[in-house]
């Protein structure tokens, strides 16, 4: 006697290719199987967009972040002038300090900075600015300031004036070859009281961080420079570290803090950032449950598709079950139709998402042209364009989200079919 055929033998597939691709006058449900697999296309693709543009805004904000912004910033906890009562903060013994930190393993820079805010003028514009005060040799060190590619004019000139943002510079109206005002409240001590010191500058660099908030308020300008300005003669205001391995800054506190000096502080790139990594990861996991969702509810339509073509081959089920095919048969070829319309749907979908995050910005820049431009605000959104960055994990879930939904909800119809009571199916045939 015969054994039983192996699962998913070849006319099992023959049958459920047979329903999958016969009409509706025929007992079959294409234009519901059409639904479905648009569906399941664009729940997939809408997933995998999703999360390509989540993992490039996260990329692109930490990676501008860490290439334009200390890792750590090392400052005194401050102590109390008697005769002011003002916190007096400064680093006095900053080329020391500097030493030791630099000798802490997995440190790779160390700059003293002299930091302050001021106002800058050029003719008839103003802007409200940050200064730092910072050397040539560490200035060239700092990725996304020091960039030829993005930069404007000759860094090695920095000794000879500032370098501002593309931001500063848009704002004051001004060029490389440019000379602009840097005014300080905090300036000339005189016995009429403290009068502001203004002097000019030459513009000598121009540098495009590609984080609005950087580019727009931040000047840098030479060391000895900034200290004889903001009179700060021997002094630093803060050390600016670089280390390593920026993810694992907070387990190197203790050894910086040690290096620095009982009276300094630390405070590093995640605490700066931290509540906003955190509100995107917020955002990014529930964002994944409402488009996980949205798959669902693509993945039911196969549901629907495969009740009507189970109720309209109702006679074939009976046919099919007196000829000799088991339960398990008859669950296969209905578990096959519904499945081969979620992997069609989930190849499709994955295609076109890849494709949008490979050319999202000629799409973005067809967006903008239609939309009348404007569509994306830099000051509001802190970066300059729409990044995706596809990754390969974010692809797996996505197809494992897909195929492990539209398989499921395809068992209960399928088992539907499988358990149909032959007899029942022929009485009125």
């Amino acid at each position: 006697m015969a054994g039983s055929p192996a699962p998913f033998a070849p006319f099992e597939w023959m049958i459920a290719w047979r329903y999958l691709r016969a009409k509706r006058a025929e007992g079959g449900v294409s234009v519901m199987t059409w639904i479905s697999l648009i569906g399941i296309t664009l729940a997939v693709f809408a997933l995998i967009a999703t999360l390509a543009v989540r993992s490039g805004f996260r990329a692109e904000f930490v990676d501008t972040i860490l290439g334009s912004n200390a890792h750590v910033t090392i400052y005194n906890a401050g102590e109390v002038d008697a005769v002011t009562g003002r916190v007096d903060r400064m680093l006095e013994d900053y080329d020391a300090m500097a030493e030791r930190v630099r000798a802490v393993p997995g440190v790779t820079r160390v700059a003293p900075l002299v930091k302050a805010q001021v106002m800058a003028n050029a003719r008839d514009r103003n802007a409200g600015v940050q200064i730092f005060g910072i050397t040539l040799e560490n200035l060239k060190t700092i990725p996304r300031i020091a960039n030829p590619e993005t930069g404007q004019g000759d860094i090695d000139r920095f000794g000879e004036g500032l370098a501002i943002g593309s931001g500063v510079a848009r704002e004051l109206g001004v060029s490389v070859g440019d000379r602009i005002k840097i005014i300080s409240p905090g300036g000339v001590k005189t016995a009429f009281g403290t009068s502001p010191r203004v002097n000019a500058y030459d513009v000598v660099y121009i540098f495009t961080a590609g984080r609005y908030d950087i580019d727009r308020v931040r000047i840098y300008m030479p060391f000895a420079e900034a200290q004889s300005f903001f009179n700060r003669e021997g002094q630093a205001d803060e050390l600016e570290v670089m280390v390593e391995r920026p993810e694992t800054v907070g387990n190197m506190g203790l050894d910086l803090i040690r290096a620095a000096g009982d009276r300094s502080l630390i405070w590093t790139w995640q605490d700066a950032s931290g509540g906003f990594l955190r509100a995107l990861e917020v955002e990014d996991n529930v964002m994944f449950i409402i488009l996980s969702i949205l798959v669902l509810i693509a993945a039911m339509n196969i549901t629907s598709g495969l009740i009507m073509l189970v109720k309209n081959k109702g006679r074939d089920i009976g046919i099919l079950r007196t000829m000799g095919l088991t339960e398990g048969s008859v669950l296969r070829v209905f578990f096959i139709c519904g499945a081969f319309t979620g992997i069609i749907g989930t190849v499709f979908g994955v295609i076109l998402g890849c494709l949008f995050a490979i050319y999202i910005d000629p799409i973005f820049s067809m967006v903008n042209y239609l939309m009348g431009g404007q569509v994306w605000d830099p000051s509001i959104r802190g970066i300059y364009h729409l990044p995706a960055k596809l990754e390969l994990t974010d692809v797996i879930s996505a197809v494992a989200l897909s195929l492990g939904l539209s398989f499921i909800v395809t068992i209960f119809p399928a088992r539907r079919a499988a358990r149909m009571n032959p007899v029942e199916a022929l009485r009125y045939e």
